[in-house]
């Protein structure tokens, strides 16, 4: 029997990770160079430096509006957190900064760009994280519908789906 592999990272914060933006599933840079192993600047220069393998179904820069409103969901689900994306301000971030969302597949084909052995092998679980998402929602198709009403609907809304663990739903 083969053995299962474990990934250095916990699936669950990867599946903590994993945002609906613009009615698809994403990953922030940010989240991407911590899993692969780099620093977000670097992650984006590689990044940069192959845009032509990134198409805008694979990734896509945050718009002002959307940078904000996730920064306030997340600061709002995470009560104690005080991570550098959350608690930041532009004097230290950079006015212009908007990070960038990347699809499963933009999340595969960075893995590709960095070529590193950590990025490679951490795509995997990456991929199994997306993928574990898909097949929950797909497994209740109640969630998936009330996931959809809720990116339509206003914050306080979104504050009370955030409470609700998809774990709870198969896993």
């Amino acid at each position: 029997m083969a053995k299962k592999s474990r990934s250095p990272v916990a699936i669950g914060p990867i599946d903590e990770m994993i945002h609906t933006i613009r009615g698809v599933r994403v990953m922030l840079d940010r989240d991407l160079a911590k899993i692969y192993g780099v620093p977000t600047f670097r992650f984006n220069e590689a990044i940069k430096r192959n845009r032509h393998r990134f198409p805008p179904d694979f990734m896509f820069q945050l718009t002002r509006e959307e940078f904000d409103s996730l920064r306030s969901q997340i600061a709002m689900s995470k009560p104690h957190n005080s991570s550098q994306f959350e608690m930041s301000s532009a004097k230290h971030r950079g006015a212009a900064y908007r990070p960038y969302a990347f699809t499963e597949h933009g999340a595969l084909q960075a893995a590709n760009v960095l070529r590193s052995q950590r990025a490679v092998q951490m795509s995997v679980f990456v991929i199994r994280a997306f993928v574990k998402m898909r097949e929950t929602l797909r497994a209740a198709p109640e969630l998936a519908k009330k996931l959809a009403a809720l990116e339509k609907s206003s914050p306080p809304d979104w504050m009370y789906t955030k409470q609700l663990s998809l774990r709870s739903y198969g896993s």
